[in-house]
């Protein structure tokens, strides 16, 4: 089972076809199947391969031998058979057990929704921290199937010396080993997190202002951070084509500086394992000063994943940081703009339209920590001059028979001294 996780939809050759892939899925009524399964085409051609046949059976309950049941199986067979396909994608999770049973009728390759994704981020992941994380969800995955991968597991695996003693079975060894690892990776990624931590401290600590890009996958969340920053991020039209962060300060129109971060995309039924491991990638957003929610506005789901998007958020803390909801793809979208409401920005990051308009927003729900302000300074003033420079920022100073014409930004320390030489 473990190499399931290594060669899901990789080729061997360029000029290889893609693998060709059937969807399974059970309709309990408990979400949308198929708005669920349309959002599994997308991650199986993501992952390299192609949705060419599907079947849904309405069901109570997924079966517990093989998901679906035996009839509609064997319609999985025929139509394996038909159309050739290497592999079958299951839109829930399954269990060690249900996959045996399902390939010993099916005679190819199964998988489910949670082992697609792990697949997906394994190919994307390119991070020591991101790497981890991979690792983890995929071992934790892992974890509670060993007992149904097969007899071989059942064997005992102790000899006179070994750590595991005397009689320890092999599923108990590896049991053990998954364990120890998922513990060393967990205790590496806290270290990772703990420098972050000490990261984002000392940018509170320098007063550096922060806001963090959140939004589905495949909002434009990439296309936005290149057209703020030209940070050089991937953007594909493909779930998940980024998945660590990019940080990049840009220059707000009122002066100030803001460091801007874009976060691994969300997904909705995304596996409680995986929302684990990404955790702190995503608290980013936590400690976010404001916080950047991009929608794709010609996508009909956009209300759920907007809500999938508010509640993660909410999971993660992020209640009472100031949101900026920004409306992206205008440029596809049939969407006339007469009404947003308050702290909304319609945009396109691919033209970029609108963007101005949204860092003036971004601007506004920022705390504030500076102004920008027009003075005459009285030459006697020159010391008030001077602190403005080392704690804030002068863009022009003119010396005049009247004084010090000065266009700076202050800090809000300050802001009450400079008050009474506002030109």
């Amino acid at each position: 089972m473990t190499e399931k996780f290594d060669n899901i939809f990789k080729t061997n050759a360029p000029e290889a076809k893609a693998p060709r892939a059937i969807i399974a899925a059970v309709d309990t009524g408990d979400y949308d199947v198929e708005r669920s399964i349309a959002e599994l085409r997308e991650l199986i051609r993501t992952a390299g391969g192609e949705t060419v046949a599907e079947v849904v059976q309405k069901r109570d309950a997924p079966d517990g031998a093989t998901c679906i049941g035996a009839g509609r199986l064997e319609e999985m067979k025929r139509l394996a058979d038909d159309f050739e396909a290497d592999i079958a994608v299951f839109d829930t999770e399954l269990t060690a057990a249900q996959i045996r049973n399902i390939e010993d009728v099916l005679d190819i390759e199964a998988i489910d929704r949670t082992m697609l994704i792990l697949d997906i981020f394994a190919q994307r992941a390119t991070t020591r921290e991101g790497k981890i994380q991979v690792e983890i969800a995929k071992q934790k995955y892992l974890l509670p199937r060993l007992a149904g991968m097969g007899k071989e597991l059942s064997r005992t695996g102790g000899v006179v010396g070994m750590r595991g003693g005397p009689g320890e079975t092999k599923l108990e060894l590896d049991r053990r080993h998954i364990r120890q690892r998922i513990t060393n990776m967990q205790r590496e990624l806290k270290e990772i997190e703990a420098r972050r931590g000490q990261l984002r401290a000392r940018r509170k600590k320098d007063c550096v202002l922060s806001a963090a890009i959140v939004g589905y996958t495949n909002v434009g969340k990439s296309t936005l951070m290149n057209a703020l920053t030209e940070a050089g991020v991937l953007v594909e039209n493909k779930l998940f084509a980024t998945l660590e962060t990019t940080s990049r300060s840009i220059i707000l129109p009122d002066g100030r500086s803001v460091l801007l971060t874009d976060t691994v995309g969300l997904i909705s039924r995304l596996p409680h394992n995986l929302v684990e491991a990404f955790k702190s990638t995503l608290e980013e957003a936590s400690g976010a000063d404001v916080i950047l929610h991009v929608c794709d506005c010609s996508s009909p789901d956009i209300e759920e994943q907007t809500k999938v998007t508010r509640e993660l958020l909410s999971e993660l803390g992020c209640d009472g940081i100031p949101v900026v909801t920004v409306l992206n793809k205008a440029d596809i979208a049939d969407w006339n703009g007469a009404f947003l409401p308050e702290h909304t920005v319609l945009i396109s990051a691919k033209e970029g339209r609108g963007l101005d308009r949204l860092l003036e927003e971004l601007s506004e729900s920022l705390p504030e920590t500076a102004r920008r302000m027009k003075l005459l300074l009285p030459f006697s003033e020159a010391g008030l001059l001077a602190r403005i420079r080392a704690e804030g920022n002068v863009f022009s100073e003119e010396y005049t028979p009247d004084g010090i014409e000065v266009d700076a930004l202050v800090d809000q320390k300050l802001v009450h001294a400079a008050e009474r030489f506002v030109k």
